[in-house]
């Protein structure tokens, strides 16, 4: 809804589950809706349009899944929003009780990792912040800002443990 509501002419709404579009963008034109469909097999053919912006938020799947689809998708230049979720990046073991992470050292390593995936996709990072929403229970979540590029570069100024001990003092991680 935000991004048509800032101009786009076309968004492609990828679910592996089903009902869960918003009926005023299921019937909305614009939207091409993509239920029962994994984004990790997605291909060219489902979506012809080289994608000038993505905007990412997967549950029960790490990044490290998507980020090659992606890139296969965006044109040259093309951007990217995707939120991270420590509860889907640190491995079982680093995971508490109803899915949590509550550690902030867990934490630096997750933004760590997801950065790591980034250089090795080939994108830029542009930028990098937490999210002011806590996932439904409680987790503190990270946003990343990349860029298609043929030159990987890390363009943000803000390093992992930076967001991170921003994070844990604003939402009292």
């Amino acid at each position: 809804d935000c991004m048509l509501q800032n101009g786009a002419v076309k968004v492609y709404s990828v679910d592996v589950g089903y009902g869960q579009l918003a009926w005023k963008l299921r019937t909305d034109s614009r939207v091409i809706n993509l239920e029962r469909t994994n984004f990790r097999y997605v291909t060219s053919e489902q979506i012809p349009d080289p994608l000038d912006f993505a905007s990412v938020d997967v549950s029960f799947i790490s990044l490290y899944h998507i980020f090659p689809t992606l890139r296969t998708l965006l044109k040259n230049g093309g951007r990217a929003v995707c939120l991270i979720k420590p509860q889907f990046e640190a491995g079982r073991e680093n995971v508490g009780k109803k899915g949590v992470v509550r550690d902030k050292n867990v934490h630096i390593a997750v933004i760590e990792k997801i950065i790591g995936l980034i250089k090795e996709n080939n994108f830029s990072l542009l930028g990098l912040d937490y999210s002011p929403i806590k996932g439904p229970e409680g987790n503190i979540e990270y946003l990343c800002y990349i860029e298609k590029s043929d030159d990987a570069e890390n363009l943000c100024e803000k390093t992992a443990k930076q967001v991170a001990d921003e994070s844990h003092e604003a939402l009292k991680g």
